[in-house]
């Protein structure tokens, strides 16, 4: 694992020596502003979440966390884990309601009523038709990125009026699907838009589309997920020679463009960078719309982005600081001239989810304790590959699914995939791990086990929703564990077993 750190780190730094010097300065200066807010914030924000005054829906991290242990052992004394089903994700439906509801709040606290905002979901976050039909209920919309997230959006009812479509590749088919929908499209770069121009003259289209712009505001501590940096990707360039004038351009020639869209957001990015892309974004619609003579762009695509804290059970930053931030820095993205659009994903279900996993061995090596799980890199594989830049946080439960007591023992918490580093954490202070133990990666509730990993050709483990009332605990699947004779099949093992005997 030592190595996996020394190569998160070192991709880190290098990003950060690859970013110009003035967007060095900038985000120095990012980090100090952001301090400064965070504690106006404090002085300011109420954390009552129980329908007295303070941000609706809010769930705080003590219901969350008793919601969680009272499900833990519901699930060991109901068989939702135990020794047929070593591995299982859970998800809180009530923490995923009050987050939706939290974020709608946020927003309609920092805008005038009737100011038409769409918050559509990253489906990538957790790609499961219940959990997006949750959200649709909740009144969330979906974002998506391939043929895959759309049909999942379109299977959970989501209507084509509350869906986005983005992704750097879209193929032509996707591309006249979405338009014959009436999905919004945003072009991501001149080629994409050349063959939006040709399909509209060919059959026209009530889809909203627009053009995804980089800020190229720099990048956060996470260099893999930064999509803002100088040669990110994604978007048209805006610091480019050139390719400022080219996107003025692209409007003024089609009147068709409504929306503008940036997504400079992301887990390891502060609040101050992600304000400033969102900015840049606001001030270019504003000059579009000067050079037009119009309001032509009517609606901002802000992308999504915020950072979870994995730290605790806090929720931190919360919808509302983001949005109070905006309504402070970018006053006039929010004053009712401009629909919004957002696109969060890990920050709504980041911390609703839980990997419970049973202790099948416990063993020592070299004097460490290791407890030896069936959670791994199958459900958490940015963990077991990058740990630095995603630490998890572990609880212990016992053989009846209660917290475990005792003194903190350093010990690793291995996975059951071959090779050395399956491990969730190393060396991590934990009550000692026993067999038939249970332990919980907390905060997974987006890209951990909605997102399985064959490695070993390891099934991907059932995920159960539950809800929690005083005494009882109901659970419905969301997805059933995978069979083997699913893992078979996917791997070739059904009329094509011998397709290549025949060669």
């Amino acid at each position: 694992m030592g190595h996996d750190e020394d190569y998160a780190n070192e991709q880190t730094q290098n990003l950060r020596d690859e970013q110009p010097q003035d967007l060095r300065t900038e985000r120095t200066q990012d980090l100090r502003d952001e301090r400064a807010q965070d504690l106006r914030d404090e002085q300011t924000q109420d954390l009552r979440a129980d329908g007295t005054p303070g941000t609706p829906g809010a769930a705080t991290g003590t219901d969350s966390a008793a919601r969680r242990d009272q499900a833990v052992r519901a699930a060991v004394e109901q068989g939702v884990v135990g020794p047929t089903a070593p591995v299982a994700g859970l998800l809180d439906v009530a923490g995923i309601r009050a987050s939706a509801a939290a974020l709608r709040a946020a927003f309609e606290a920092v805008t005038p009523p009737g100011t038409p905002v769409l918050h559509a979901f990253a489906v990538k976050a957790t790609p499961l038709v219940p959990v997006l039909r949750l959200l649709r209920s909740a009144g969330i919309g979906a974002e998506v990125a391939s043929p895959g997230e759309l049909a999942l959006a379109r299977a959970a009812g989501v209507p084509p009026a509350e869906t986005v479509l983005d992704s750097p590749a879209k193929t032509p088919a996707e591309l006249r699907e979405a338009l014959a929908l009436g999905i919004a499209v945003n072009a991501d770069n001149p080629q994409e838009l050349a063959r939006i121009d040709a399909m509209i003259q060919s059959a026209p289209t009530g889809s909203p589309v627009g053009v995804r712009v980089n800020p190229q505001i720099g990048g956060g501590s996470i260099g893999a997920l930064s999509t803002a940096t100088s040669t990110s990707k994604f978007g048209v360039p805006l610091r480019d020679e050139g390719a400022r004038e080219w996107v003025i351009q692209a409007y003024l020639d089609r009147p068709w463009l409504t929306r503008l869209h940036a997504h400079s957001g992301s887990q390891g990015m502060p609040l101050e960078m992600m304000v400033r892309g969102v900015g840049a974004t606001y001030e270019l619609a504003e000059e579009i719309n000067e050079r037009v003579g119009r309001r032509q762009i009517d609606t901002i695509d802000i992308g999504g982005g915020l950072p979870v804290n994995f730290g605790s059970d806090e929720e931190s930053p919360t919808h509302a600081q983001y949005a109070r931030r905006l309504k402070s820095r970018v006053p006039g993205l929010l004053d009712g001239r401009y629909g919004l659009v957002t696109e969060f994903g890990r920050s709504l279900l980041a911390k609703h989810g839980t990997v419970l996993a049973r202790v099948e061995y416990a063993k020592q090596a070299g004097g460490r304790p290791i407890a030896v799980t069936h959670a791994g890199v199958q459900v958490a594989t940015r963990t077991v590959y990058a740990p630095a830049s995603w630490p998890l946080r572990i609880t212990a439960y016992d053989t009846k699914g209660r917290p475990k007591a005792g003194p903190a023992v350093g010990q690793d918490v291995a996975g059951p995939a071959c090779f050395a580093g399956d491990l969730l954490a190393e060396n991590r202070p934990l009550p000692l791990l026993e067999q038939g133990d249970y332990v919980a990666a907390l905060d997974t509730g987006a890209y951990y086990f909605a997102h399985h990993y064959s490695y070993n050709s390891l099934a991907r483990p059932g995920v159960y929703g539950f809800s929690a009332h005083a005494e009882e605990v109901r659970f419905a699947a969301v997805r059933e564990p995978q069979t083997l004779d699913a893992i078979v099949a996917e791997a070739g093992g059904g009329a094509e077993r011998d397709a290549l005997r025949h060669l």
